[in-house]
């Protein structure tokens, strides 16, 4: 009898083992990476024609996708909203209003140096930046007229981490295409915030 209970006991042991385990709550998901960096982010800045005579001074705003890896290491898309500004005038030197719409390429960043810690690491380095954009304007004094296309290569010094802002001084040429194709220099200040990452629900 007893060698009977003992071993009914063992048996309602190990089955009881499963049927706990069945009966538990399903894990919590993990939580997201906080340091993981975000692909997606939110780019603003200011950009320029330069030289004399009639140039575009503008501002922009833009949705920027960062790539894993590769040659091009992110793609962008933005707004430009501006006027034309006449360099050479002291006061009321503007006129008319110019809109662009740029697609851009990005390749990856030739790091110079880098600060901080693992968790927060802060890099400088160069970049190069490829643009195609198509400009329309009204009261354009440019000899395009009032909608022309350019392409731009703009080298930069990129200031930032994968996981915060990220700061970027540009400066290279682009090439109106038009009515009449010239090269202009632009100059451009940008900001990219990332936006936050969303959390994975079960």
């Amino acid at each position: 009898m007893r060698r009977s209970m003992a071993s009914m006991l063992i048996v309602v042991g190990a089955l009881s083992t499963p049927l706990a385990a069945q009966d538990a709550p399903p894990a919590a998901p993990a939580a997201p990476d906080a340091t993981a960096p975000s692909r997606g982010a939110i780019g603003v800045g200011f950009a320029a024609t330069l030289g004399s005579g009639w140039q575009i001074e503008s501002g922009e705003i833009g949705y920027v996708r960062r790539l894993g890896g590769g040659f091009v290491r992110a793609l962008s898309g933005s707004l430009r909203i501006g006027a034309f500004v006449d360099e050479g005038a002291i006061l009321g030197g503007s006129r008319g209003i110019v809109a662009a719409g740029t697609v851009a390429a990005r390749t990856g960043q030739m790091r110079l140096a880098e600060m901080g810690d693992q968790q927060a690491l802060t890099s400088i380095g160069f970049d190069v930046t490829f643009e195609a954009t198509g400009y329309l304007g009204s009261h354009s004094p440019m000899p395009q007229g009032s909608a022309w296309a350019a392409a731009a290569l703009l080298p930069g010094l990129r200031v930032g981490s994968g996981i915060g802002p990220q700061y970027s001084l540009v400066v290279g040429p682009t090439v109106f295409f038009g009515s009449k194709t010239e090269v202009r220099g632009l100059l451009a200040f940008r900001v990219e915030a990332p936006l936050a990452r969303r959390e994975r629900h079960p």
